[in-house]
């Protein structure tokens, strides 16, 4: 995307006399481009307008976004299930999401437009629920693109970006939580007795963005540790009721609350709410496979193998 200090160099040099392909070729601009700034008034051209500030690193290389706080959401959205793709040379931001949690789905869509106020859209596959968002500019506020997959790759913060999480490390854990993350109840036994716990992980196959998920937690003052390679878990009682004030339970929507709960089943909260499309595809094949009943084996009016035998 061009700067606005290029579109307004352009539609002088037209206002001065001078013809669209005359401003084209001086500028280095297709024809069409410039015809459309010399002949349209776009948003932007307000600077009080929302969209004037399109991309602050762009207008400042200094600057910090107007909403640091959904940034530092959007970035641990990006980093646990998001990813950077080109459409038709635009690129584009994608968020995977379960689309059980359609409360998570608005605030991720409504930390994207805080960050770059431009239009969100949704595509559901299955019980996946992207949320996506075209701009040239999302490059420039998540340098961690790049071609492959994040765990084959180093994942560094920026200055700027480190500076932001700094300050705001509480939503950036959010938006891991929410992303990769998973909080449920933990049974463990202890000489014969049942203990049961709330407990936090968050799983990611980059080593450096569990180093980030770490580091974040120090900054709070939560402990953790590695459950697994691939895992950190937070499980001490004071660490977890520290992140319960600003992160909780994933609350499910409407659309997928049931209407009329078994009063012997136990509640949305304390089940185990997982993020992972997998789980959200395998879930119902299983409860379809518990509502089945059993199918004949033979066609009716004629006796199976076994009766046969019996008769024999």
């Amino acid at each position: 995307m061009y700067s606005l200090e290029l579109r307004r160099k352009a539609r002088e040099m037209y206002a001065g006399g001078a013809t669209i392909a005359e401003t084209a070729r001086a500028h280095g601009l297709p024809c069409p481009t410039v015809r459309d700034w010399c002949r349209k008034v776009f948003a932007t051209d307000d600077p009080t307008h929302p969209w004037g500030a399109s991309c602050f690193r762009c207008d400042d290389p200094a600057g910090f976004p107007a909403d640091p706080v959904s940034y530092a959401y959007l970035l641990g959205l990006y980093l646990g299930d998001g990813d950077i793709s080109a459409v038709r040379d635009t690129p584009r931001l994608r968020i995977s999401c379960t689309a059980a949690y359609t409360d998570l789905l608005v605030e991720c869509a409504q930390a994207m437009r805080a960050v770059l106020p431009n239009r969100t859209g949704r595509v559901t596959r299955g019980g996946c629920t992207v949320v996506q968002s075209h701009s040239r500019h999302w490059p420039c506020l998540f340098p961690q693109h790049g071609r492959g997959r994040k765990h084959e790759r180093p994942i560094v913060l920026a200055h700027w970006q480190r500076d932001i999480l700094t300050a705001h490390p509480k939503p950036f854990l959010r938006g891991l939580i929410h992303s990769d993350g998973w909080r449920g109840v933990n049974h463990t036994t202890v000489k014969g007795k049942r203990y049961e716990y709330v407990r936090y992980q968050f799983a990611n196959e980059s080593a450096d963005i569990l180093a980030l998920c770490g580091w974040a937690l120090d900054l709070v003052g939560a402990e953790w540790r590695y459950s697994r390679y691939n895992v950190v878990s937070v499980a001490k009682k004071h660490s977890v009721a520290l992140l319960e004030t600003f992160i909780g339970p994933k609350t499910l929507g409407p659309q997928s609350r049931p209407s009329n709960p078994s009063p012997d089943s136990a509640p949305f909260s304390a089940f185990p709410l997982r993020t992972s499309a997998f789980a959200v595809r395998i879930a119902p094949r299983v409860s379809r496979l518990r509502g089945m009943t059993a199918r004949p084996c033979t066609p009716p009016g004629r006796p199976s193998t076994v009766s046969r035998r019996r008769r024999k």
